[in-house]
């Protein structure tokens, strides 16, 4: 079983930057890694992912503020958030897709607000 544990999540003033941290348990191989979101009383949504190869696909409200990336030898997913707003006060979550497979992270609180 391979578990992930996100980190770097806090409180953050607007227009700061956090950097998450998702590393599985042990070494594993995936076709794609990505971060979702949850806000209260909304469904959980797509952030960003980063496939195998290095292809990467955002959220329009994020792009040009956040920047997903991996470290393939360490199974680890990072995601780097810049100018953040209120808007982006979240759980997020991290996910290693493995053929039909999906684990998924216990999911870190990011807060912005002033």
């Amino acid at each position: 079983q391979v578990q992930l544990v996100e980190s770097g999540g806090g409180l953050v003033q607007p227009g700061g930057s956090l950097r998450l941290s998702c590393a599985a348990s042990r070494s594993i191989s995936v076709n794609a890694m990505g971060w979702y979101r949850q806000a209260p009383g909304k469904q959980r949504e797509l952030v960003a992912t980063i496939t195998i190869g290095g292809s990467t696909n955002y959220a329009d409200s994020v792009k040009g503020r956040f920047t997903i990336s991996r470290d393939n030898a360490k199974s680890t997913v990072y995601l780097q958030m810049n100018s953040l707003k209120p808007e982006d006060t979240a759980v997020y979550y991290c996910k290693f897709s493995r053929g039909w497979v999906d684990y998924w992270g216990q999911g870190t609180q990011v807060t912005v607000s002033s």
